[in-house]
């Protein structure tokens, strides 16, 4: 427990002192665009009160992002809590001034204000982003991050185990596991391979356990054996010895947004909301696709026309492969692509399908023999998806969504996975910033579910993002 409370104060020692000094280098910077480097060139009284008041501006700016816990271990490395935090802070404090300077009829500057929380802000994020980049990376190498022991089922525990080892970046490592009510036949988990450090459901044995272990918190998994007024006690005690205590409902690929919690008779009730992309949703998300799409239709218009040329003279065949695809509810579409293969790429597919190197449905070749030159590099960074802009600008697809699915693959999807055509499909999603066709079957239908359970179009901003790293990555591209 030493060691993880050791990362945890350099941590926010390291925070503490990077956000003082992008909060000085922004207050500073604002200071000098106001008055300029040289002493005395405006009013002395008005320019010694301004130094005033960027000192206590600075204090009062690091001491509220104190305040809104923004160092906390718990948010930092995954998700957007982290940024949220510093965002509400800063512009909390900003909001003040505006109306202190009001109540006190005192003209704070413009061009002062203008500079410093701009460029306080950006910097703060960036910080926080390039901090979070160097504890990913010691997370992938199993440091700086908290140990849990996993307390309910052997099921819950096994499941509770692969999604938190899967996602490393949080920051949990479970080290062992506690199954109250339960009497193993082995000393280990059999799927997770934790070992299982006791069954008894006694407030003390688990404390014992956690003790024996190291574990800094617990992570109680869905349908635990204990009591409630046992679990309340447990509560008690890992408080009193500073241990964390982590609720895991049975909720899965859930964002935070659909989930609201509601105090009743001292039960924290999560109500989930129902996924919907209707009325407003949809309108904004078709104004989006269409103004996003029409300027990078203008913009890449002559990567298009030097990309057609290619193909022209490579070997003189059409320049657009046109295939039909399913789209939203079922229903087909054609959608283009500039030709990356040789024209009689269909019917050349029978003979290969035995050499996919796919996962299971969609047919995939690392070396695909079909492929031309061009199409080779068209491929590597996806250039041959160009043209579907104007499938999106139609209004067949979308910018962001689940991959365009073949009329055979739809043929074979099961219930469950039919509610992919719930949305439009999309040039990019969740699939391609997560590993595009490296991914197994199964964890393409688990993003493009997600992504259709949990839409918002900071979501789709923020995989259009990744999408031009995944890009420049090439990786999963062929």
């Amino acid at each position: 427990m030493g060691t993880v409370s050791n990362w945890r104060a350099k941590t926010a020692r390291t925070l503490s002192i990077v956000d003082a000094f992008i909060i000085v280098w922004a207050v500073a910077g604002a200071y000098v665009v106001r008055f300029g480097v040289e002493p005395g060139s405006t009013d002395s009284d008005h320019e010694s009160l301004y130094l005033w008041l960027s000192a206590a501006l600075s204090v009062v700016w690091w001491g509220m992002l104190g305040a809104w816990n923004s160092r906390q271990s718990r948010i930092l490395g995954a998700g957007p809590d982290e940024y949220k935090r510093v965002a509400a802070a800063s512009l909390w404090l900003f909001g003040l001034v505006a109306i202190i300077s009001y109540v006190c009829r005192f003209d704070t500057a413009r061009g002062y204000v203008g500079v410093a929380l701009p460029v306080g802000l950006i910097g703060l994020l960036v910080g926080r982003w390039l901090l979070r980049q160097h504890l990913g990376i010691d997370r992938l190498k199993g440091q700086s991050m908290s140990r849990l022991l996993l307390l309910g089922s052997q099921s819950a525990v096994a499941h509770l185990y692969d999604s938190l080892t899967s996602a490393k970046a949080a920051g949990y490592r479970p080290v062992a596991a506690y199954t109250p009510g339960s009497r193993p036949d082995a000393d280990f988990e059999p799927e997770s391979g934790l070992p299982i450090l006791g069954h008894e459901a006694k407030v003390s044995n688990i404390m014992s356990a956690i003790r024996c272990c190291g574990a800094d918190a617990v992570a109680v998994t869905a349908g635990v054996q204990l009591h409630p007024q046992t679990l309340r006690h447990l509560g008690w005690e890992l408080a009193a010895n500073n241990v964390g205590l982590i609720m895991a409902p049975a909720l899965t690929d859930i964002a935070g947004p659909r989930i609201h919690t509601q105090q009743v008779a001292g039960l924290p009730l999560i109500h989930v909301t129902t996924p919907t992309l209707e009325g407003g949703q949809r309108v904004v998300k078709r104004l989006f696709d269409v103004t996003v799409s029409g300027l990078l239709i203008v913009l890449s218009a002559p990567v298009m026309l030097f990309v057609a040329a290619l193909i022209k003279l490579d070997d003189k065949g059409p320049i657009f492969f046109k295939q039909e695809r399913v789209g939203i509810e079922g229903i087909p579409f054609r959608m283009y692509k500039f030709r990356s293969m040789v024209t009689d790429a269909e019917q050349r597919l029978k003979d290969l399908r035995h050499r996919t190197d796919g996962n299971g449905v969609l047919f995939k070749m690392k070396n695909d023999p079909r492929v031309t030159r061009v199409g080779q590099f068209l491929r590597k960074f996806s250039l041959d998806e160009l043209p579907q802009l104007f499938n999106i600008f139609s209004g067949s697809m979308s910018l962001v969504g689940p991959r365009p699915p073949l009329p055979s693959e739809v043929e074979e999807y099961e219930h469950d996975v039919r509610r992919r055509l719930l949305v439009k499909p999309g040039l990019t999603g969740l699939w391609q910033v997560s590993g595009r066709s490296d991914l197994s079957w199964q964890d393409s239908v688990r993003l493009d579910l997600y992504y259709v359970e949990n839409w918002s179009l900071a979501g789709d901003l923020l995989i259009l993002i990744k999408t031009f790293r995944a890009v420049f990555r090439s990786a999963g591209a062929y």
